[in-house]
């Protein structure tokens, strides 16, 4: 049966507009499915209603239509829309129309979908920041122009380039992975890192498809969106740095769930605290005044890193150390004493020592040994040809 291209909006207010869409597409020689996420009254024409959608909170479609805040709505009709797209096993592409609401509503789905499945969202909101509709996902935005707000000479043009993207996307898959292909790696990098994990990649690359994520926040998320979407077979999470950015407040943050990926997977782990001896903020001037007297280094003119604090590095050490006790995979956490970072070695910038012994130090006494988990101690700097070559060892031994 043909993958079927599901066209998602408010079927009341934007009907005309989503109709058009799919008769794009069935021109195309695609299969259109209209969805209907509205919350305040029954559109006309859709394939799936939204009472159909709604019917898929785990709460029941009382808390989603009908209520009188329209925010709670929207927020739970996208609850509800994830949990029905998901659980589709026929899409071979998703395209989305609408302004703000609609748009936060189906990219939030949009995300839920593994890497891979075509993914476009036509939106009056994507000429700006569009990080939060993105996220860690292969999610195309395309700006409107005009507001999705009837049928004109623009919004004509503009929707029927979108539903002829879709119906290419869904009409011209790539071919699945074939068994010979190498299997998919995700390693972490940050500068400061780059040395290791440029060693750990030319070891690899010849049995491995590396993917490597620069450690930016949405990279660390990205890397762990392909390891839930079953397109790597093991990680080399050299580089941590995310970690501190999300507990001091730096302009690079994890979220809540970093490592979660590997809980949920099991997938073989090789970690490590790379970079997590700085906090990153913008331009010099842009760090917030509470740090001006820390030791701050200018990695370039929009980049400007702090040194963190023993302190600090125990609640590193904590976050890390919690969610490796949680993996039941094979994993192997590597600590490198010389120092985590390019610059935190002798006679460089960070360079110091006890906060990094406050670091080590938590991890030692929090981690739980198990016959599948274990904790190495390498005596070597984070970029150093021993240190490359144990985690080298480590990934052999379990991957």
């Amino acid at each position: 049966m043909m993958a079927k291209v599901y066209v998602i909006g408010t079927m009341d207010t934007k009907g005309e507009e989503l109709r058009f869409a799919a008769d794009c597409l069935k021109r195309a020689g695609a299969v259109p499915v209209l969805v209907d996420v509205g919350t305040r009254g029954a559109g006309q024409g859709a394939d799936v209603t939204a009472a159909e959608i709604a019917a898929h909170h785990p709460e029941g479609a009382g808390v989603v239509l009908g209520g009188e805040d329209r925010g709670a709505a929207v927020a739970a009709m996208a609850q509800a829309l994830t949990r029905w797209l998901t659980a589709q096993d026929d899409i071979g592409a998703v395209l989305g129309m609408g302004g703000s609401g609609n748009t936060a509503l189906v990219t939030q789905a949009m995300r839920a979908l593994p890497i891979g499945t075509p993914k476009l969202m036509v939106s009056t909101v994507a000429s700006g920041n569009v990080a939060p509709y993105v996220g860690p996902s292969d999610l195309a935005m395309m700006y409107s122009v005009v507001d999705v707000a009837g049928i004109n000479g623009i919004s004509r043009r503009v929707i029927a380039n979108a539903a002829h993207a879709a119906a290419g996307m869904a009409l011209h898959a790539p071919p699945a992975a074939g068994a010979a292909e190498k299997p998919g790696l995700g390693l972490s990098m940050f500068g400061v890192t780059t040395a290791c994990v440029t060693m750990l990649r030319e070891a690899l690359e010849a049995t491995h498809e590396c993917y490597v994520f620069h450690a930016t926040g949405a990279g660390g998320q990205s890397m762990e969106k392909l390891a839930d979407s079953g397109l790597v077979a093991a990680l080399l999470d050299i580089t941590t740095t995310e970690v501190p950015d999300f507990l001091v407040g730096g302009v690079f943050p994890c979220t809540e769930d970093r490592l979660g990926a590997v809980i949920r997977t099991r997938l073989p782990y090789v970690g490590s605290v790379g970079a997590v001896d700085m906090v990153n903020f913008g331009a010099k001037e842009t760090v917030p005044a509470r740090f001006q007297s820390r030791n701050l280094y200018v990695h370039n003119p929009q980049v400007t890193l702090m040194r963190t604090t023993p302190e600090e590095n125990r609640a590193i050490g904590e976050f890390l150390v919690a969610r490796l006790n949680r993996m039941e995979g094979p994993v192997r956490f590597l600590l490198p004493l010389g120092g985590v970072s390019a610059i935190d070695v002798p006679g460089m910038p960070f360079h110091d020592p006890a906060a990094d012994a406050a670091l080590f130090e938590t991890i030692r006494a929090g981690f739980v040994p198990a016959p599948n988990r274990r904790l190495v101690e390498v005596p070597a700097a984070i970029n150093d040809r021993a240190f490359a070559d144990a985690a080298l060892a480590a990934f052999r031994e379990i991957a």
